[in-house]
């Protein structure tokens, strides 16, 4: 029989995760600035609106892939809500 988790336990483990959270967001922002800088994208004037544009087509192309090769419930999911701002660096990530 599995021991029972006390609530500081499992709060540990919540900040724990939240943590983890934060550090991937992080990484995956890292990421996506390289390839910005790298590619000359994070020298140029573009609107926040365009940029959106731009991603939500990268997405939309890469998906396309996902869906020819991989099963739908491995498919990495979609983009906040439409009306979200900033980068992932300035969106808050803790639920």
């Amino acid at each position: 029989m599995a021991a029972k988790s006390s609530i500081a336990d499992i709060d540990a483990q919540i900040e724990k995760l939240r943590a983890r959270r934060r550090s991937l967001i992080v990484k995956s922002a890292e990421r996506f600035a390289r390839a910005a800088t790298k590619s000359g994208l994070a020298e140029m004037e573009i609107t926040e609106e365009e940029l959106d544009r731009i991603f939500e087509e990268m997405a939309a192309r890469f998906r396309k892939g996902e869906k020819k090769g991989v099963d739908h419930a491995t498919a990495s999911p979609h983009r906040p809500a439409a009306g979200a701002t900033g980068t992932a660096a300035e969106v808050s990530h803790d639920g």
